[in-house]
């Protein structure tokens, strides 16, 4: 048994003996007029109150066939760490950038809650994944994003050999993301079968569009950048902002054979509503969120409605942020 499964044993065993999940009762997907849109559940929460990054919610997930996205940073062994930041102080129990810290460090680390209390969750590392997923009955349409956080300069052979020797067994389920295309063909070029994705709305670019109104010009540079990639993030006030000008962005991408994924919705409720319906009229293929299951009941009818669009304040990026940094 591997250092993983030594520190994990009895957390895993009880994750992976539940009883199947029921997907049919799973925040995975929204049917809206014959057009089905997958809820992605951003960092691996199904819920807004969940931590991030647990290996209890992406096992979960990945039983259900959903959606799940984490996000990857590279440690000073030259491999992975499931966190979004490149330092680990505010989302685990340790100090340090990530860069400087040792495999085993990480490994010993708790992940911390919303509120900042340790939980009794590990962080994980990329390379714990397939160890993580053994005696898992994966579902054949789930799909796990991992979202690279660096850029092709932090990548090494080193780097490029762990990520292809890990993702390797699972290749099929993992689809790779970055806002930097020549990371992204780094990475996907030494990992046959895993599956591409691109952000082109990294270094102003969203901003830029929105302000010139050249979305043509934007669709074009995002497929040049990244040929092959089957799936675009964008973000939704970008989405927004183009529709209101009468340009439809997702359909764009679609003739040019792209899936696309709007991101980030961090609260749901009846104020969003008319803005995620828009999105689903305009058939997105995703929508990411830290909520799933508020998603995934939410009345897309409901009037209430104050003046101006409100998805702009709760998704981030509404004051030139992106939760894909």
């Amino acid at each position: 048994m591997g250092r993983f499964g030594e520190m994990r044993t009895t957390r895993l065993e009880a994750v992976t003996a539940m009883s199947p999940p029921d997907p049919a009762a799973a925040p995975i997907h929204i049917d809206h007029d014959g057009h089905r849109t997958m809820i992605k559940w951003h960092r691996g929460r199904r819920r807004a109150d969940d931590p991030a990054f647990t290996a209890t919610r992406i096992v979960e997930g990945m039983r259900l066939g959903a959606s799940i996205e984490i996000d990857l940073v590279i440690h000073a062994e030259r491999g992975f760490a499931v966190l979004h930041d490149r330092t680990v102080d505010h989302a685990t129990t340790g100090t340090g950038a990530v860069s400087t810290l040792p495999a085993s460090y990480l490994r010993g680390l708790s992940l911390r809650d919303n509120s900042g209390h340790p939980v009794d969750e590990r962080v994980l590392l990329l390379e714990d994944l397939t160890e993580l997923f053994d005696g898992v009955d994966i579902a054949p349409t789930a799909s796990l994003q991992l979202d690279f956080k660096e850029d092709d300069a932090a990548l090494d052979p080193a780097a490029v050999e762990i990520f292809a020797r890990s993702v390797g067994p699972h290749a099929r389920h993992y689809i790779l993301s970055c806002g930097d295309a020549a990371a992204v063909e780094t990475l996907t070029s030494a990992a046959p079968g895993i599956r591409i994705g691109y952000d082109p709305c990294h270094h102003g670019a969203a901003e830029a569009a929105i302000r010139s109104g050249d979305f043509d010009g934007f669709v074009d540079r995002a497929v040049a950048a990244s040929p092959d990639a089957e799936m675009v993030y964008l973000e939704n006030r970008l989405i927004l902002a183009a529709d209101r000008r009468g340009h439809d962005l997702i359909g764009a991408f679609h003739e040019h054979g792209r899936l696309v994924d709007g991101y980030t919705v961090t609260q749901v409720g009846p104020r969003v509503a008319p803005d995620i319906r828009r999105l689903l009229d305009l058939r997105i293929d995703q929508i990411t969120t830290d909520d799933p299951e508020a998603l995934a009941t939410l009345d897309l009818d409901d009037p209430v409605r104050e003046p101006g669009s409100r998805l702009a304040r709760w998704i981030r990026g509404a004051a030139g942020r992106s939760d894909v940094e």
